[in-house]
């Protein structure tokens, strides 16, 4: 049997392992196991030797490739980001920050809910976790707006879809995955994150207005505060704007060389928060609490990253990724078109998985298709199919298919944080969420065609860091 035959049988066997309940770090790993030792073994005749032979080989594989590529240290910053989050709600500046937005922001017609977005976003720039900014402010936000008469579906869906605004707004943990799984720049691509993350908050926001002025009942303006409150609101959240310009002098600095790695940037900003949550009164229970909380979140992640990494390896040697894009490529199609299909592709695998699984299984076969579409991995932007040069194109795309995790992640039957803000609020289920995050489909769909119309939205920092 061909390599490539040998790489659709197990490929399909994964997708079967996937959708019978097995988690995906074990599929993956299972997977790539089988497959390699199939690669090696390439036979159905028993020949023990031979067959234990593939068998010892495939082990070594095995153990060897996880080992090679975790160990790098750049990953050390998912640890770090995670940890920033639940060190900064434990400081309660997340309160601090939903209390801000609320003073500044709610006078407009869905004002708290406009407020919570605002404060999602704020929050996502120094937490690396869609499900952690989620399950905050599911605990802060909800109570507010069903005090004033919002409806529960709908405050839970705003809390929902705000939370997966992480994804995307720097320090983000998959946008890291990315990076190291098609070996690109890590600081480009969270600056690359910025922009569109801040427009999908406009977006969800303006949304939330039209919707608010069209259903009056839907999200009461809340007034009364006086311009002295809304400045002093301000001082308790600003250590959270001094993380987000420490981590993004680190990747970039415009009036000259940075100042660091990310990695540093990110640890310096994890201290502050250390600090400024020890000042505000958090002691060792909620020490203990974040920092269990931080390892049980990064190792579910890394554990997903172990078992796909053997799947890519052994995808490798079946050489699938080279026959897909060769495929691709050779398809009588526009390029923009197939690109859309692929993304239509995501957001329908994204209902059956979670987000960080699913780029990590696809983007080994998916990304050298996409890299090829546009001409190669070093081609110009003047000879390129989508306009831009590889390494640009490489930063577009990786925007692009974190969008769409961002949008998995509220889609059923899977969505986890519709699933984490039901778990937090008991007069909640999970059907209640996922009604409330219909509208904001909508808003995710015009993010991303506008992602794709205008690729300068992604790619204006990146250019400038050069």
């Amino acid at each position: 049997m061909e390599p490539i035959e040998i790489g659709l049988w197990v490929s399909a066997g994964l997708l079967t392992f996937v959708v019978l309940g097995m988690r995906v770090a074990f599929a993956a790993a299972l997977a790539g196991f089988v497959g390699l030792v199939w690669l090696r073994w390439n036979g159905f005749d028993y020949d023990p030797e031979r067959f234990w032979r593939a068998v010892e080989i495939s082990v070594k594989i095995a153990g060897l490739t996880p080992h090679s590529k975790v160990s790098a240290q750049v990953l050390s910053l998912i640890p770090v980001f995670i940890m920033i989050g639940y060190m900064a709600y434990h400081a309660k500046l997340t309160t601090a920050l939903f209390t801000a937005c609320k003073r500044w922001i709610a006078w407009v017609p869905g004002g708290l809910a406009v407020s919570t977005v605002f404060a999602t976003a704020g929050f996502a720039a120094v937490s690396g976790a869609s499900v952690a900014t989620a399950a905050v402010f599911a605990r802060i936000a909800i109570p507010e707006m069903l005090k004033i008469g919002y409806n529960k579906q709908f405050a839970a869906g705003v809390v929902a879809a705000g939370g997966t605004l992480a994804s995307l707004i720097p320090p983000s943990a998959i946008l890291v995955i990315y990076a190291i799984i098609v070996e690109q720049d890590v600081g480009k691509l969270l600056l690359a994150g910025f922009l569109p993350g801040m427009f999908s908050a406009v977006v969800y926001a303006a949304l939330i207005i039209g919707i608010a002025m069209i259903f009056k009942n839907v999200g009461p303006p809340v007034g009364g505060f006086t311009w002295r409150e809304r400045f002093e609101s301000l001082p308790p959240a600003l250590p959270i704007f001094a993380v987000v310009v420490i981590i993004i002098f680190f990747v970039y600095n415009p009036f000259g060389d940075a100042w660091g790695t990310p990695t540093e940037g990110g640890a310096i900003g994890a201290f502050i928060i250390f600090l400024m949550a020890l000042y505000r009164g958090m002691r060792w229970p909620q020490l203990k609490s974040a920092l269990l909380d931080t390892a049980k979140l990064t190792v579910m992640i890394f554990s997903i990253i172990w078992g796909v990494l053997i799947y890519v390896r052994f995808l490798g040697f079946a050489e699938l990724p080279e026959a897909f894009a060769d495929w691709i490529t050779s398809l009588e199609m526009s390029p923009m078109l197939i690109l859309i299909c692929i993304l239509l592709a995501y957001a329908v695998l994204g209902m059956f998985m979670d987000a960080i699984g699913m780029l990590l299984l696809t983007l080994p076969v998916v990304y050298p298709a996409v890299m090829a579409l546009n001409g190669g991995e070093n081609v110009a932007a003047a000879d390129s199919a989508f306009g831009m040069s590889g390494p640009m194109c490489a930063i577009w795309f990786g925007i692009l298919v974190v969008k769409m995790a961002e949008f998995c992640l509220i889609t059923p039957p899977i969505g986890l944080n519709c699933f984490v803000v039901a778990g937090v609020r008991d007069d909640l289920t999970v059907q209640d969420v996922f009604k409330g995050v219909t509208p904001f489909f909508i808003a995710d769909g015009v993010t991303i065609a506008l992602l794709v119309a205008f690729p300068g939205i992604v790619l204006f920092l990146p250019s400038l860091a050069g």
